[in-house]
């Protein structure tokens, strides 16, 4: 009796299966991906982004062209009260950043609506002590890897699941 032949795992990095697993949810709202939901702080800059959020994408009806080729869509962005003004005065240098970001002129004009915002909560990190032992364990585990990038994070990764154990 024959085997089927066996499929081929192939590692993925988290930041590779996001934009899937958010794809419709995005796509929904008007971005074609999450990547300027999930970068607005790095591309808004830390003091503007903390204080807005895009709500959606609108493209122009009966756009002309494909991809990279259509028309560039408007930004509905929500902004606190306050930050409003600042904002609109940033607002050439925010298109820049977002087309430079994508690498063509994706968004042509940013449009305002003032509201709240909602607060991302900054996570408590806690380090824990791990054992000797256990650090040397997954150092062991990793050292046959070539790629130092990978080692690396499967070794955060080791430290993560042995310090969440419970003691």
């Amino acid at each position: 009796m024959a085997q089927a032949p066996t499929k081929k795992r192939i590692t993925r990095s988290l930041a590779e299966l996001v934009p899937e697993a958010m794809g419709e949810a995005a796509a929904a709202q008007g971005f074609a991906g999450s990547e300027i939901l999930l970068r607005w702080a790095d591309i808004a800059g830390p003091d503007l982004g903390s204080r807005s959020e895009p709500v959606r994408l609108a493209w122009p009806k009966g756009a002309k062209g494909q991809g990279r080729n259509r028309d560039p869509a408007t930004l509905h962005v929500q902004v606190e009260g306050a930050f409003s003004l600042e904002f609109q005065m940033q607002q050439g240098q925010i298109i820049e950043r977002i087309n430079r970001y994508f690498g063509w002129r994706c968004v042509g004009a940013i449009k305002l609506k003032q509201g709240p915002v909602r607060r991302r909560k900054a996570q408590k990190i806690v380090e824990r002590v791990i054992p000797p032992e256990e650090e040397a364990r997954i150092a062991g585990l990793t050292s046959g890897l070539e790629d130092g990038r990978l080692a690396e994070a499967l070794q955060r990764l080791g430290r993560a699941i042995v310090s969440s154990r419970k003691r």
